[in-house]
């Protein structure tokens, strides 16, 4: 098998809007009330994808879920639209962030030599916690081979589980063997810790992993106060590099020794504090980065462009460039509508390893599929969107005829 590292982005969905739903998210919560546009963050995300595919990175992509989720407005007696947030949960376009779609074990890792992945319950935040079915029965098209795949229903909802945003893997190459790392949280301050430690035991237990290469470290209190709400705004794996800020774990020396016995060959790159402050980390999301490793063997950083704009991390970067260090390149990207509601380039996308061949075509992304999502959102996505006009019957209409618009055009019916 020609196993491979699958980049899947979400298509940003047109009821992208600022409600700021998300406690512990700080820029989402800042940019509340604002009005967003949709179609530049549907623009946006799809430049980075083609700009990953003219890497020579293989590409997918999810569809946006069907919004606003009357169904769920209804079992909450809420369809009458008197309660805002929960109005505005109903049309939450937050599925756009695909690091929380499911965590993923790839087959090499695996008791059963199949690829595992388990849909994130996001029981955490009310605006995603109705998500994971229409997630679920998206990954079992896209994934649908079983001979090859295990497509997981959520974790029970007395764990809350957010997805591949709070685990990593350290591996000599992505179709080889690799270590699991499950980050969860127990204490945030104000803010909620979202993954819970059980919740990534089941989720190792259910695929497989041999107990030597799957570690569980937990998250620093103080970087989910300071809003990392996912271990992706501090840390990002790729192969056998880790890229953390100092301040990342509750306990980095035990975090780091256990890394290092089970997977030697590690190279960890460590941030100071003194170079880039935590609250700097997560307001540029330096962290929240696709690392990734080139066809000619060379690894590149994919950051956010208010990274690249960061004084401090400029310097950090720039000063790592001039090195000898692990990460050869650092390429900017400008996802600006998607981080004011906090979710960088890593958000935004979900690894999977494996064969391509083995997977839905029609969720792998061509110059010519790009071109089709570009002229559908072109056409139907809206130019803006007011908090205020959450509920309008009009604009419920119109991004309803958008998302079957983009269907048809992918050909994707089943979804619809």
């Amino acid at each position: 098998m020609n196993l491979v590292e699958i980049n899947f982005d979400g298509i940003v969905g047109p009821t992208h809007n600022f409600a700021g739903l998300s406690l512990g998210n700080l820029a989402a919560t800042a940019h509340a009330g604002q009005v967003s546009y949709p179609r530049a963050a549907a623009l946006q995300g799809l430049e980075k994808m083609r700009a990953n595919l003219a890497l020579g990175l293989p590409q997918g992509f999810f569809a946006p879920l069907p919004r606003p989720n009357g169904t769920w407005l209804e079992a909450l007696a809420a369809d009458d639209g008197t309660d805002p947030v929960l109005l505005a949960g109903a049309w939450s376009a937050s599925a756009m962030w695909a690091a929380n779609a499911a965590t993923v074990s790839p087959a090499p890792d695996t008791a059963d030599g199949r690829c595992h992945l388990t849909v994130a319950n996001l029981v955490t935040m009310p605006h995603r916690a109705h998500e994971w079915p229409d997630t679920l029965t998206q990954l079992r098209l896209v994934f649908a081979h079983a001979r090859y795949f295990a497509v997981h229903e959520p974790v029970p909802p007395c764990f809350g589980d957010e997805g591949a945003a709070n685990h990593m893997r350290l591996t000599s190459a992505h179709g080889e063997p690799g270590l699991e790392i499950f980050v969860y949280g127990k204490a945030g301050g104000p803010f909620p810790a979202r993954q819970h430690e059980q919740a990534s035991r089941i989720v190792a237990r259910r695929h497989g992993l041999d107990p030597e290469r799957a570690l569980f470290i937990e998250q620093s209190p103080e970087a989910i106060a300071a809003g990392a709400f996912h271990n992706d705004v501090v840390a990002v794996a790729n192969e056998h590099l880790l890229l953390a800020h100092e301040q990342a774990f509750a306990d980095p020396a035990a975090a780091y020794a256990g890394i290092g016995a089970r997977f030697p060959e590690v190279e960890i790159v460590t941030v100071p504090a003194s170079a880039v402050s935590l609250a700097e980390a997560i307001r540029s999301y330096l962290f929240n980065a696709q690392l990734v490793t080139l066809p000619a063997g060379e690894v590149a950083l994919v950051v956010p462009t208010e990274a690249w704009e960061s004084a401090p991390v400029r310097r950090w970067l720039d000063s790592m460039l001039a090195g000898n260090g692990p990460i050869r390149r650092v390429i900017p990207v400008d996802v600006r509508q998607s981080m004011a509601n906090g979710g960088g380039p890593a958000c935004l996308r979900l690894r999977v390893v494996a064969d391509p061949a083995t997977i839905d075509p029609r969720f792998l992304l061509t110059d010519d599929k790009a071109l089709r999502i570009e002229r559908a959102i072109a056409a139907t996505w809206p130019e803006t969107i007011d908090p205020q006009e959450l509920g309008s019957r009009q604009l419920a209409d119109r991004v309803r005829a958008a998302r079957l618009a983009l269907l048809e055009a992918l050909d994707l019916g089943e979804l619809a």
